[in-house]
């Protein structure tokens, strides 16, 4: 048996989930569940989307949550799904140095493209996921129980992406559009800033701090 596990394997495809929330729910809640049969102590990565944004301030840990899209929905089942004992933490607006993120993908349209357009109608918290797993080290070794683990400060997608192009040094315009513009699928949270009411809670270093580190490790001629 191993000693821990450390469950980030979820659907993160939102809109796909939308279309397919069986497919959705069979990977964010049934492989949760098939991660504590294990029986080792679990820690499970869950989202800001369990909440609906209706709030207006940051959300803590006591919130009840009400999520809006399919990909809430299976996130917060798959909180149950991990059972009592698991380290439920939720982060936001997750990025890094590799796999399909909004850093990525900005870098690869800020090459392409003179101009992009981007949401400024929903808030949140950018984490870079080095800081992340470095707070889930510390966060082991406390209690049990549901986490908000998410950088310091907010901003728009808007905001976020001006900050890429201008700490990458591409010259590329931000044009704001609403989310009714973007027409996706799934309902997005218009304000999901996560914070925690825990005394004992680890504190991550602010969002722009993160996108730093984060290109740092990235080779910005070919993101």
């Amino acid at each position: 048996m191993p000693d821990l596990v450390l469950h980030a394997a979820a659907w993160t495809d939102v809109d796909g989930a939308e279309d397919d929330p069986q497919g959705a729910a069979a990977a964010n809640v049934g492989g949760t569940r098939h991660a504590a049969e294990l029986g080792a102590p679990l820690v499970y990565f869950s989202s800001d989307y369990v909440f609906d944004g209706a709030k207006g301030s940051p959300y803590v840990e006591s919130d009840g949550p009400r999520p809006l899209s399919a990909y809430g929905r299976t996130k917060l089942h798959g909180e149950g799904a991990a059972g009592p004992d698991a380290w439920i933490v939720r982060s936001s607006w997750l990025f890094g140095p590799t796999g399909h993120n909004f850093v990525r993908t900005m870098l690869r349209l800020g090459r392409e493209r003179d101009e992009v357009a981007v949401v400024d109608d929903q808030v949140g918290c950018p984490t870079y996921v080095g800081h992340l797993a470095a707070a889930t080290r510390g966060l082991v070794e406390l209690s049990t129980g549901i986490w908000h683990v998410a950088a310091d400060g907010q901003c728009t997608w808007l905001e976020f992406a001006s900050a890429i192009f201008e700490e990458a040094g591409i010259e590329c315009r931000v044009r704001p559009i609403s989310t009714e513009e973007l027409g996706r699928p799934a309902p997005r949270p218009a304000y999901s800033v996560l914070r925690s009411e825990r005394p004992d809670a680890p504190r991550l270093p602010q969002w722009r701090d993160g996108l730093r580190e984060c290109l740092s490790l990235m080779d910005l001629s070919n993101p």
